[in-house]
């Protein structure tokens, strides 16, 4: 009898749509369970993700753990009044680019809206798990878009060699915003542990 040899079939299995952060969770970017954000994942993940494409001067990226608290910093300068809650709202705003980094505005467009789908499921998964509304009304709305406007700005002009005029027809002219902010970069570990401590002051 001749030796034959059958091939074993490779079993299929589903393509994994989950990332397994250094806390030990697993989240499921089809379905993102708000049990399985971590705060330190969130803050450790934006510390490490470039703003502009890694496209900044400097000698560290321009994270979007600073670019965070830029934004968080100009909101709470355009309305002194909102309470810490819209505040901490505004801090997250970029916080599903923890898991799914930082897309650039025209790479977007070419993905369409599943793109979109999947930063919303990840977006109302955070707020739940922070205690916030899973949809930003319309107050927090309007502020985080000035704010994250004025500090693209900024960061157009002062890190990724954007003219002014340049900037102002993509992002407008910023109010509200002092030109003495300081955007020097900072290294991840600081980016992080800067996020994490305001996070925890906005959450008391």
């Amino acid at each position: 009898m001749s030796d034959v040899r059958i091939p074993l079939k490779r079993r299929e299995t589903a393509p994994r749509a989950w990332q397994r952060m250094l806390s030990g969770r697993r989240l499921d970017l089809l379905d993102p369970s708000p049990l399985d954000v971590e705060i330190g994942d969130v803050a450790h993940g934006l510390a490490r993700v470039a703003r502009w494409n890694g496209q900044t001067h400097g000698a560290n990226i321009f994270s979007v753990a600073q670019h965070s608290l830029l934004v968080e910093d100009i909101a709470s300068r355009l309305a002194p009044a909102a309470p810490a809650a819209l505040r901490l709202t505004v801090l997250l705003h970029d916080s599903p680019e923890y898991v799914i980094g930082d897309m650039i505005s025209p790479f977007k467009v070419v993905l369409g809206g599943e793109y979109r789908a999947v930063e919303d499921r990840l977006m109302r998964a955070i707020h739940l798990r922070f205690g916030l509304p899973a949809e930003r009304d319309a107050a927090a709305t309007k502020l985080l878009k000035r704010a994250d406007r004025c500090a693209a700005f900024l960061e157009a002009t002062r890190l990724a060699g954007f003219s002014v005029e340049e900037a102002k027809g993509l992002f407008g002219r910023p109010e509200g915003a002092p030109a003495t902010l300081d955007l020097t970069p900072w290294p991840a570990e600081l980016a992080a542990k800067r996020f994490l401590d305001r996070f925890a002051e906005l959450s008391q």
